[in-house]
């Protein structure tokens, strides 16, 4: 497996000028997540291209986060911590699509792991 940019998340304080302001400078679609009444997802291009979701802001300082496409959340939770990484958000269910972490590694960036397994549930 690749381990590529699955997935990345912008915070918003205004969610509707978060909309506006991305759709209009990039033409992205953004649209409400179904099942989610807090999220929004973001269609970059063709379906194939890396997508997103905007979010509104859960605390001060929330920055944008990337997703990166592992095999095993767990093995690689494992693996973070043993670099010097630490857990943010241990190994979390999004049902009906997999699993997600999130960690900072050494330099203090915030980052997710995702696995993809629709049968979450």
């Amino acid at each position: 497996m690749k381990h590529t940019f699955a997935h990345f998340e912008i915070p918003a304080d205004d969610v509707r000028r978060a909309k506006t302001f991305y759709a209009e400078l990039f033409g992205w679609q953004i649209a409400q997540a179904e099942g989610f009444e807090d999220y929004w997802l973001i269609q970059t291009g063709d379906e194939q291209d890396l997508g997103g979701g905007l979010m509104k802001r859960e605390a001060p300082g929330q920055v944008p986060v990337s997703y990166v496409q592992v095999e095993s959340v767990a093995d690689y939770a494992a693996k973070v911590e043993e670099l010097g990484g630490k857990v943010i958000i241990p190994k979390s269910p999004v049902p009906g699509m997999g699993w997600v972490a999130h960690f900072e590694d050494t330099e203090g960036n915030v980052f997710a792991l995702w696995e993809s397994d629709a049968s979450v549930g």
